[in-house]
């Protein structure tokens, strides 16, 4: 299966999981601030990662580079996500980054796969909660890096 990741990282703890993910999935990993249409479209898995910043703000290479995503066809696109966030200092906001982009993605026509359990998280609000579950896989490297590889590893299996 051809895996292309795309992710924005300022501190470098999303593009660290990224490259994880990668590692686990033979997949590619591609900077957002350097994505091109292609990368989104020219593969059969698309990962998308994302930090999430203050009161639930895009990273800011996301945020400049949103364009990018909205010109891609992905119209029945398996789409995976993942996002990163501080549950304790941000539990109104943990890994909003993260519904921003499914609502982008579900808007464009493409498959969200991936929906994990928000159990064993200590959030009070997430707009990456849909029915009960995190719309992709919710990482805390600030609280509970300690649980990072058991969650990719789980979340993997779902996706292949």
């Amino acid at each position: 299966m051809n895996v292309t990741i795309i992710y924005g990282s300022d501190g470098g703890a999303t593009k660290s999981v990224a490259s994880r993910i990668a590692k686990k999935i033979q997949g590619k990993t591609v900077d957002i601030a350097r994505a091109s249409t292609a990368d989104f479209e020219n593969c059969d898995l698309l990962i998308l990662g994302a930090p999430t910043y203050g009161v639930g703000d895009l990273q800011c290479d996301w945020e400049a580079n949103i364009g990018t995503l909205k010109a891609a066809n992905l119209n029945g696109k398996k789409v995976a996500l993942f996002g990163t966030g501080d549950q304790v200092t941000y539990a109104e906001s943990f890994v909003d980054a993260m519904g921003t982009l499914y609502d982008q993605v579900v808007a464009q026509g493409g498959v969200v796969v991936g929906f994990t359990e928000t159990a064993g998280y200590e959030h009070s609000g997430s707009t990456a909660e849909r029915d009960g579950q995190f719309v992709g896989l919710a990482l805390d490297q600030d609280n509970q890096s300690s649980q990072t590889d058991k969650r990719i590893t789980a979340w993997i299996s779902q996706l292949t």
